[in-house]
């Protein structure tokens, strides 16, 4: 789930991501500000889904994947869209 709060007085945008994947230890947010190296962690919650929330500027897109237990790569499916990637696969695509 993407949740987004535009704020009135900033040229900003709160985006709470929250997903639940059965069985997983940690979830992490990769891409968002072009940045691949420095994962996002989200913190798991006590119905067992993970949360985090960031702070975006308005009028961007942003491509973005999750990564489950440092393995596994997972989509978005309340994305705002899909984009390819180099690996033949695609990443979610963030819209604010």
């Amino acid at each position: 789930m993407i949740q987004k709060t535009y704020m009135k007085t900033k040229d900003q945008c709160k985006v709470k991501f929250a997903v639940s994947i059965e069985g997983a230890d940690r979830v992490e947010i990769l891409g968002l500000n072009d940045d691949w190296q420095n994962p996002i962690a989200m913190s798991r919650k006590k119905n067992g889904t993970f949360e985090c929330v960031q702070t975006i500027p308005k009028n961007s897109t942003h491509e973005f994947k999750y990564l489950v237990d440092g393995t596994d790569w997972r989509n978005e499916p309340d994305a705002d869209g899909e984009a390819p990637n180099e690996y033949g696969g695609t990443n979610s695509l963030l819209v604010v």
